[in-house]
């Protein structure tokens, strides 16, 4: 059985993801009757129906469901296998897949990217972006191959992480706030401010509502959002305060900058799974960052 389904493992995935046979035949270039073909054969192989009807199209029987969720895992790993042996062939023509936070992309990762791609100009990059957690979420599930996390390190099992730089956090004001022409700022100061927060799950909430506990006091919360640059929109427009890395190249117009004393910083670092065997682009790339932040 499972040298005559080896063959048709993407076969399932296809007809999972599509629900219809055309799209299936389709997606993997080959003729729909030989896709109803090969649904038959491994149906009569396993002694049931792999699909039903439903409505236009198709679902999978809860036999072929276990057997589909077997076969994308199985592909996975397949396809991890093809593309450490392509770039062990030839590792200048790899693939890294970088995830980061939405801070992170305005000045480090193009820094880091253009220095490499100048060394390494066939190496293909695929960005994604998302807050600290979805980050680690995508980092475990294996859809990146490094993500770039603030604060550092990662609490889980299975990652590890570099510890790069840290970088400062700064209180942000509107201009024309009371705390605008301060020197410094403390977190007790803000306990009757407004607070304009990124959504939980990014690293900065998590840094702002542990600060304002730890000085007695829960934030009110104005607005929420997933972009800093939206945030500091808001504090601009005097609709409250946030705590934020220093903007670059300088402060934008209508808001203020202002360090906290004690100070704050929040650690920067690259995460990668400890499990797997990393492609050697990746491997490359993984060790040119350590390197240049050491």
């Amino acid at each position: 059985m499972t040298a005559q389904l080896a063959p048709q493992l993407a076969l399932l995935t296809a007809l999972r993801r599509t629900t219809n046979v055309t799209r299936a035949a389709e997606l993997l270039g080959v003729p729909q009757p030989t896709v109803s073909r090969r649904i038959s054969a491994l149906g009569e192989a396993l002694g049931a129906p792999l699909t039903v009807p439903d409505g236009r199209g198709i679902r999978l029987t809860r036999a072929a469901e276990l057997l589909a969720d077997a076969a994308e895992r199985a592909l996975a790993d397949v396809d991890a296998g093809v593309r450490q042996a392509r770039e062990e062939v030839d590792p200048e023509s790899g693939h890294v897949v970088l995830g980061f936070l939405h801070l992170l992309g305005r000045s480090l990762v193009p820094t880091l990217l253009r220095g490499y791609r100048a060394d390494h100009p066939g190496v293909r990059f695929t960005l994604v972006q998302g807050s600290r957690q979805d980050m680690v979420d995508r980092l475990t599930s294996g859809e990146l191959d490094l993500a770039l996390l603030a604060p550092a390190p990662v609490d889980d099992p299975l990652l590890d992480t570099a510890v790069l730089f840290e970088q400062e956090i700064f209180l942000s004001v509107p201009t024309s706030h009371r705390l605008a022409d301060r020197e410094y700022a403390a977190i007790e100061d803000l306990k009757d401010e407004e607070f304009v927060l990124l959504e939980t799950g990014y690293g900065l909430r998590t840094i702002t509502d542990e600060l304002c506990a730890a000085a007695g006091f829960e934030p009110k919360i104005a607005f929420e959002g997933q972009e800093s640059d939206t945030v500091r929109g808001l504090v601009a427009a005097g609709l409250g305060v946030a705590l934020l890395p220093r903007f670059e190249p300088g402060s934008p117009a209508g808001v203020a900058e202002v360090p906290l004393v004690p100070p704050v910083g929040r650690t920067i670092g690259l995460a990668w799974r400890k499990d797997v065997v990393l492609p050697p682009a990746v491997m490359r790339f993984r060790e040119r960052v350590r390197a240049q932040n050491r």
